[in-house]
This record gives structure tokens, sequence and C-alpha cells, in this order.
């Protein structure tokens, strides 16, 4: 259903309703005809608190709206104004007597002869202005390829597709966030002194006025409208072995058996797509290659691992889909009804049947946009240059039309949240054993309280597209959405000279040294990630495919995934804390130094806990040191060496192959433990606190049984230790208690 604007309209009233939901939270609604309602979005799930106190002035003078900070009197943000355009909606219509299939790099899709477009009614496109003049910085808005750390100054074309991930959803440093609950396509613009909200098709304005004193806070406070983040299970946090594809039951047998001859940690290995016997997207496996699918997951568990199974939301040409569409349960371009509650759990019954009841662990949902408008063949350029990359405006448009037109305007957006919703919910319903993990590569506000970590998408093998994805995923985490994570290595690693995306650098994939840099310096980012993931195409992607055991890469790839290991204590605590308050484990340096101004625009640095984590980024054959800067306001250890140094400077620092600039922030605890070959063999193993000195300091070492819901009736321990910097003395507080989740304490200080 594609919009076009038939005309700018004048605001039929300055009427705007605002109503606090907390003290903090302020709800904002406008509509062009002063009917309000709402967008229907299924985004918001809080309950309106009775508000007796407010730590918001809100002035309205005229339908200009100040939020005011009422401790300090200043101005925090001002809504000015607020316009409507009608827009009228078409529906294409096509002709089913030419259904065909396309293959494309994003997999078969069906596509049919245009009859002609019908007009079928209207909606209205509407643009909030907002004045800002003391904000500094601004993140957030999902993850997107345009190389931007802070938003001030810039604009961003927000619609979902391969390699864009939107969440309407912007946080300052200087004390407040919003979140713009419509489902359609929207436009973001700044010009440095205030910054316009253009929502393609809504029937109203409804947007949340967010105060914090930290950004920690702003994200409780999206959170607290949205949803908590679920608790993602323990073996998520280990190593996931993945490729495209793995081709029967046997190779997946066989390459997780050789990471257990090797000792090598693994946690799980995932099946991508292809696996089925006719069609495309059909939820059944090849019995000719994968004979007993209960037998492989059994194999896996007997090897202590997971397995993860792609699925995808168009099932084509097999019995699947007929039985979709004579349900009434498939939409335009073969994409089931996510909307519809019945159509999500015919869809949980496949995966439940061939998959979940037979064993399988993990959800891999893939193109959960779930349309693309540009990934076969290459649209024709506006301009001089050919299509590409940059055509972000080109890009945002074809990829709306094309989701507007399957899903409606007004929900083009929200296809992932609703599918996350439909495997989450239908999962719980079935058991409560297993925690539900969904890789998928789409996403939306709220959509964390559906246990979903996001990928960037299938990005391609470049120093440069490296460099670009660092801001892309932190501002994706910023936006109170935690779990992201990539492809290491990247997906598309050749250029096969056809495709503008299919554009890799590495025409010999694992045989060319150069990509074995890359490789490795991508997994020593992706190790201080959530979600630490090796996928891709073109070439293999297992440890023993860069080296053997004495050479460079081999060693520096096993250095990361031991690391890795050593931190889960570290890492599965942060992941409760992000369960259970505002936490964000990987985040911009903002969030902790907001009024160190040298690090807005940092793009290649950030916080992994209180790790500071400086990506190398560049092939030693151009740089064998980096520049790093060490935010203010404390000292900094070196991670490797224990050597400290103060906050406020620039280091140039050595970038060996096996090492990437990591610095811990004096005043932090990190637990770690001994390296295990999985997650879980990890339970009885003695923890021990390391303690950098330097401030008062406190940390909650969260433990429980590592899958299952029981954490939700409270079987969990929580034991907070507490650092006093003048006695230099750690102190034990039991928040939880459970004989359950013992170990054994041991305190290091690093001198």
């Amino acid at each position: 259903m594609a919009i076009s604007v038939i005309a700018n309209a004048q605001d039929k009233t300055p009427n705007v309703k605002v109503e606090f939901v907390t003290p903090k939270i302020i709800r904002v609604q406008w509509s062009a005809d002063g009917s309000l309602p709402g967008n229907n979005t299924g985004v918001c799930v809080y309950e309106r608190q009775k508000v007796k106190s407010e730590e918001i002035v809100v002035k309205n003078e005229g339908g200009c709206i100040s939020f005011i900070d009422r401790k300090t009197g200043k101005t925090l943000l001002r809504d000015v104004a607020r316009e409507s355009q009608p827009v009228v909606q078409e529906r294409i219509v096509y002709d089913d007597a030419t259904a065909r299939m396309e293959e494309t790099a994003n997999g078969k899709v069906t596509v049919k002869d245009i009859i002609r477009r019908d007009t079928i009614g209207e909606s209205t496109r509407y643009i909030s202005h907002f004045s800002c003049p003391d904000t500094k910085a601004l993140y957030g808005l999902g993850a997107h390829m345009e190389d931007y750390m802070n938003l001030v100054g810039k604009t961003m074309w927000l619609t979902q597709h391969n390699l864009k991930v939107m969440i309407p959803v912007l946080m300052s440093p200087q004390g407040y966030g919003l979140l713009f609950d419509a489902g359609c396509a929207m436009k973001y613009s700044s010009d440095g002194k205030g910054f316009t909200m253009q929502m393609e098709a809504a029937k109203q304005i409804d947007y949340y006025f967010i105060k914090g004193d930290r950004m920690e806070d702003i994200v409780e406070g999206y959170r607290y409208l949205t949803g908590r983040v679920q608790l993602l299970p323990l073996y998520a946090f280990g190593y996931i072995q993945s490729k495209e594809r793995y081709v029967s039951s046997d190779d997946l047998i066989n390459t997780l058996r050789e990471y257990r001859r090797r000792h090598v940690p693994v946690d799980m290995i995932v099946q991508d797509w292809n696996y089925w016997p006719e069609g495309w997207g059909y939820m059944k496996m090849n019995r000719k290659y994968y004979p007993d699918p209960k037998a492989l997951a059994d194999s896996i568990h007997a090897m202590n691992a997971r397995l993860m199974v792609s699925i995808w939301p168009n099932p084509q040409y097999c019995p699947e889909e007929k039985d979709f569409r004579k349900r009434g349960f498939m939409l335009e371009h073969s994409v089931y009804d996510v909307f519809n509650a019945n159509a999500r759990r015919h869809y949980w019954k496949y995966a439940n049947d061939e998959f979940f009841s037979n064993g399988f662990d993990a959800w891999w949902c893939d193109s959960s946009e779930p349309l693309d408008g540009d990934w076969n063949k290459i649209p024709e350029s506006l301009g001089d240059k050919p299509y590409g990359w940059n055509d972000h405006k080109r890009r945002w448009q074809l990829n709306k039309d094309i989701l507007s037109d399957a899903l409606g305007a007004e929900r083009s957006s929200l296809y992932s949240l609703y599918h996350s919703m439909g495997l989450y919910e239908n999962q719980r319903a079935t058991t409560d054993v297993k925690r539900v993990l969904n890789l998928t590569r789409s996403s939306y506000a709220g959509q964390q309280r559906y246990a979903t970590v996001v990928w960037n998408g299938d990005t391609h093998a470049s120093w440069e597209s490296y460099r670009q994805q660092i801001p892309a995923g932190l501002n994706y985490m910023a936006t109170g959405n935690p779990y992201w994570t990539v492809d290491v290595g990247s997906f598309f690693v050749k250029n096969d000279g056809r495709r503008w995306f299919y554009t890799g650098e590495f025409q010999d994939g694992v045989n060319d040294e150069s990509y074995r840099e890359y490789y490795t310096r991508m997994f020593q980012w992706a190790t201080f990630l959530p979600m630490l993931r090796s996928h891709g195409s073109d070439t293999p992607r297992e440890i023993w495919r860069f080296g053997e055991v004495g050479t460079p890469y081999y060693d520096a790839i096993l250095k990361m995934i031991n690391l890795r290991y050593t931190l889960l204590p570290y890492i599965y605590s942060m992941a409760a804390a992000q369960y259970f308050s505002g936490y964000t484990m990987a985040r911009p340096l903002a969030f902790d130094y907001p009024d160190d101004e040298v690090v807005y625009d940092l793009k290649d640095e950030y916080l992994f806990g209180n790790i500071l984590v400086c990506p190398v980024t560049c092939p030693l054959a151009e740089a064998k040191s980096r520049k790093v800067y060490l935010p203010k306001g404390n000292r900094w250890y070196d991670f490797w060496t224990n050597e400290s140094y103060d906050g406020g400077q620039w280091i140039e620092v050595p970038v060996a192959i096996d090492r990437l600039p990591l610095y811990v922030k004096a005043g932090s605890i990190i637990p770690i433990s001994e390296v295990v070959e999985y997650s879980a063999a990890q339970a009885d193993k003695p923890i021990t606190l390391n303690v950098y000195p330097g401030a008062n300091t406190t940390f909650s070492l969260y433990q429980d049984s590592g899958d299952g819901y029981a954490f939700e009736q409270g079987d969990y321990s929580i034991t907070k230790y507490e650092w006093n910097e003048k006695k230099q003395r750690i102190r034990q507080k039991t928040i939880r208690k459970s004989n359950k989740f013992k170990r054994e304490i041991q305190i290091n200080i690093i001198r």
C-alpha cells in the first residue's frame, strides 16, 4: 500500500492532550481534527500511575509545549509545532496467474505482474517539530548504515529493511528521551538546534517524553512503557558457531564434534536455510539429509551444546503455504499474517511439530522485515551514480512502499514485533522448561520483551563496512533494546560483480591472509557484544579454517573465545541487571560520561559493563597502533597489563593481532571464572572477583539454573559486593539467597 501527499492541511485545532504517566514520563497526543483514536501499535504495555508529585514542569503556551526540569528550572525540550498532511493510500492489484519464484540473495520470493493501482482511502502524515538548542547529543533510532554516532545535525530515513533496523526512540545525555508510538515509516531531521520527526501514515501524533538524570534512567522509563528485557538462557552468552550453511545432520554433528575434539569452547551450532525438501521456507527438514530431527537434537545435546534453526515468515510453493492460504492466514507478497493471533498460533504449530517438540532449542527468525524492495534487481538510480550503499533516501522509498503495500502503511514497521510476540507467547504457553531465544533481523520498540537478539543484516566484508557497524550497534542498543550482534566476518565476503550489496573485498575468503586478519579483528570486537556469533556466506567460518594451534589467527580467535567464557559470570550478571533494571551492558560512552563532550561523537569506543572496548578497525599494514581516548572523571586500568592511566587524555596503543585495547574503569568489580568448553560446565567452578581500586563501587553477582523460567518465581541468588576505597576492603551482602547456586568466591585486588 503506497502513499502520496495530496495537499498540506492547516491545523484544525491547536489543542494538545498532555498527561502524566509517571512523575517522569509524559504522554503527548494530537491529531488534525482533535480526535485521538490511538495508533494501535501494541508497542506500549504499561499501566498509568496515579501521579502525586511531578519532576517535570509542563508549559503549554498556545500549543507550544515546554518540558522543564522542576529541580533545575532548565528547559529540556520544546514541542514547538505540529503539522498534518492528508495522503492517499493505494493498493496494488496483482495478477495471480503470473505468480512465479525468483531467486534473490535474500532467498526465493514470489513475483507477480501488476494489473493496476487502486485508491483505497486516506491516511495522514504527521510532523512534530522540536526545539532543543541545549541538546548536544542524541542517540538511538535503531541500527543504520549511515555511519552516524551523535544524531544531532543529521537526517535519518527510518523504515525496516535488510540493513536497517528502525526503533523510534531518541535518548539524550542532556536529560531526556522520546518514544514515538506509531507503526509507520518515519523521517528524522536535525539542524543542530532542533529536530523534526515525520510519521508517514498515522492516526495521530502520539509520543512519550521521558526525563532521566542519567541515560540509564531514561532506558528504565522506556522499558516501563514497553516491557522489561527478557533474561536470555546462559548458553546464549557463550560462543555460537554458524555459517551459510551446514548441509546435513552429519555436517552439523561432525562440526561440533571437531570443536569438542579440539577442546575449543562452543555452546550452540546453527542450521541455516535450505534444509527443506521443497518450495521455500517450509518448516520441514529434508529427510534425505536430515533423516531424524529428534536424533539430530539428541546428538547435539549429548555433546553439551544447543541447536538453533532458521525459520522464515514466507513459505512458498509448499504444503505449508497452501495450508496458510486455505485458512486465510497469508498476506500479499506471500508472508503470513502476523497481526492475526490465530495465524501466529498456526505458525507456531509448524515450528513446534518439526523442531521444538523434537528438542531444538532456539530460533533464528530470518527476514523478519519481512520484505525488501531492493534486494534483487538493481533499482534505477535517481542521480548520476549507480544505485548503492549510500542511496539512503531511495532505499527508504523502495522499502517503505513494498512494506506498506503488504502490511498497510500505518503498520509497515511492526511485522517483527508481532512475529516475535507469536513465537515468544506460544513457546511460553507450551513449556516453562526452556527460555525463549530468538535471533532475528528486524526489531521495533517493545520487542525486547519477547527474548530477541537482533543482528544488523547481510553486511559485506570491508574495513569501511566494519567501521560503520560499530556506531550502528551502539545506537540500536541506546534505544533500550540491549541485545544486538553481528555476522563475524560479514555475510558477503566476495564481490559477485552484479548486485550492489554483494560487494565484499576478499575473493579468496579464508585462503586470503588479509581476510583472516579482518575476521580476527571482527571476532575481537564481537567478543564484547551481547552475543558472540560467527556467520556468513562464501567461505567457511570454523576456527580451524583460519590456521592451526600455534598460528597467529587461530591462537588470536581462541584467545577471544576463552576470554568470553572467563567473563561469563560478569556477562550473565549484566544480563540479569538488564532484566531487573534499566541497565544496558554494551552502551555508548555518553551513558556514563554525559559531561565529557569528547565522547559524544566517538564512534569506535564503547563500554561493555565497566570495560572500555576499543576495536581495531584497519589492517596492521596501515597502522600498528591506534589512538584511544580515556574518558575523564576516573583512572583506567589496561586490561592486559594492569597499568593505570588518568582519564581525560588520548593515548597511543600498540595493536598486535592477538590483542585489542581494553581498559577497566577504576572502581570496578569484574567477576571471572575458569575457561570451560560449554557454559553449563562452569556451574560449580570458583569465581574470582577482580577488584580495580580507585573509587567506592558495588557489583551484584547473579546466579540461577541458566535456563527455564523458575527464576521468575524467585529461584535465583543475588549477592552484592561493596568495595570501600578508603578501607581497601570488600563487603558481601546477600540480596537473595539460594543454596542451589552457591559457588566459592575468591578476591583479587588489582595493584
